[in-house]
């Protein structure tokens, strides 16, 4: 679960159909008073604002029900919830969701809105959090790449080695034991250990070794992967590839780590004339 931190607030937000939904329970905390979300949904402006953004990004919305809700909106006998607002228009900008994150989580064109709601400043001070945030996925996408990359690649390898390693009828347990194994060759070639040595010896962190890959590392995996799926098809024996892969390992990350070195040689030089 993703995380802003507003004001003090802790705001969570998801990802939806690739969208970012900002929970409005967890920002209507920041709200002076005992409010609700029905509330804002009472607000004519609000109904109208809502409308216009599922004009623009929701299909199949229902008019017909907005229209009779609109014509309410702002009546001091008019009350809605999320529920009935999302199952009367099929609208798709503020869903409920359950379970230990639940709340209402709302599009984050809307949350932005609801923000206003709470303060003009708590608008803001959200704007410029979540612009934050998204900066700093920006300077993880680089690192995010490669990982996927690897795990891409990583399919291409099982794939090879259900097709040409593991006898047809094998239960589950079989299936995964062969798996393991070949997981196990590339951590050999490249870490020179498996996967239960390293957790073994890093007992406080999480995650598994490739997680803790340097990019230099990600990208010589990505291409033993390829490289043994490609041994595996000439039917060498795994010894044999275990071989191969770590004397490429080798070569590889020593070329990776000069390029690196020539790299900041000559950033440092640059610093120095411009200095």
């Amino acid at each position: 679960m993703l995380e802003l931190k507003v004001d003090n607030q802790i705001i969570n937000y998801v990802k939806i159909n690739d969208e970012d939904y900002i929970s409005i329970t967890d920002m209507l905390r920041s709200k002076d008073g005992d409010f609700f979300v029905s509330d804002w949904l009472r607000n004519r402006n609000t109904i109208e604002f809502l409308g216009i953004w599922e004009e623009l990004h929701n299909p199949n919305f229902n008019y017909g029900e907005f229209a009779i809700i609109k014509s309410q909106a702002g009546l001091n006998s008019y009350k809605i919830s999320v529920k009935d607002w999302v199952s009367k228009t099929n609208a798709i900008g503020i869903i409920s969701k359950v379970g230990r994150y639940g709340g209402t989580y709302a599009h984050k064109d809307i949350a932005f809105e609801f923000g206003m709601w709470i303060s003009p400043k708590f608008k803001l001070l959200l704007i410029k959090e979540f612009e934050r945030l998204k900066q700093e996925e920006q300077k993880q996408l680089g690192w995010s790449a490669k990982r996927e990359l690897s795990k891409i690649n990583y399919k291409i390898h099982t794939e090879a080695i259900k097709n040409n390693l593991i006898p047809k009828k094998l239960n589950k347990d079989q299936i995964n034991f062969v798996y393991a194994e070949e997981a196990d060759v590339l951590n050999m070639a490249l870490f020179g250990m498996t996967a239960k040595e390293w957790r073994q010896k890093n007992t406080n962190l999480n995650g598994n070794i490739r997680d803790y890959a340097s990019i230099d590392e990600l990208i010589c995996l990505a291409n033993l992967e390829n490289l043994n799926s490609v041994f595996i098809n000439y039917g060498l024996s795994q010894a044999e590839r275990l071989e191969e892969l770590n004397k490429i390992a080798i070569s590889q990350i020593k070329v990776l780590s000069e390029n690196n070195m020539k790299f900041l040689n000559s950033t440092e030089t640059k610093h120095i004339r411009n200095s």
